[in-house]
């Protein structure tokens, strides 16, 4: 079975960083995708689609991504369900990125990029900068 996304489009917002309940990070964002072909008012439509990446991806999302930032993301189709205060049951579709490529040129993208946390590991040291290691050379 194949369960693979490839999106090209601009985001929405800002991501939002929140690490889990075991630190690890995580980010959320909107990305705005044409359709490949037009209505019958000749125009084309876009779809919203949310993105979650989780660890080193997040933290270069979230430092270096801003509202209407082009990129390309890979990653696969996730969807989930909860109940609501009203208690319908609600359905969520996300995109679970891989991959996230930066497709604006720095030159057009803010001259500065906002912090991505101050959380440090069990000894203190501060986690910002650390070397992103691919998931395929984790162990487990």
């Amino acid at each position: 079975m194949l369960n693979v996304a490839i999106l090209e489009g601009r985001l929405t917002k800002d991501p939002e960083l929140r690490p889990t309940a075991n630190g690890i990070s995580m980010t959320t964002f909107t990305m705005a995708v044409d359709r490949s072909y037009k209505n019958r008012n000749g125009e084309r439509e876009t779809d919203f689609l949310l993105i979650k990446t989780w660890r080193g991806t997040a933290d270069l999302c979230a430092r270096y991504l801003h509202k209407g930032n082009l990129v390309s993301v890979r990653g696969r189709i996730e969807t989930r369900s909860y109940d609501g205060n009203d208690g319908v049951r609600r359905y969520v579709t996300e995109i679970v990125a891989d991959e996230v490529n930066f497709l604006t040129p720095r030159s057009e993208q803010q001259q500065q990029a906002p912090p991505v946390h101050d959380y440090s590991d069990s000894f203190g040291v501060p986690m910002d900068g650390f070397e992103e290691i691919d998931d395929m050379e984790i162990p487990f």
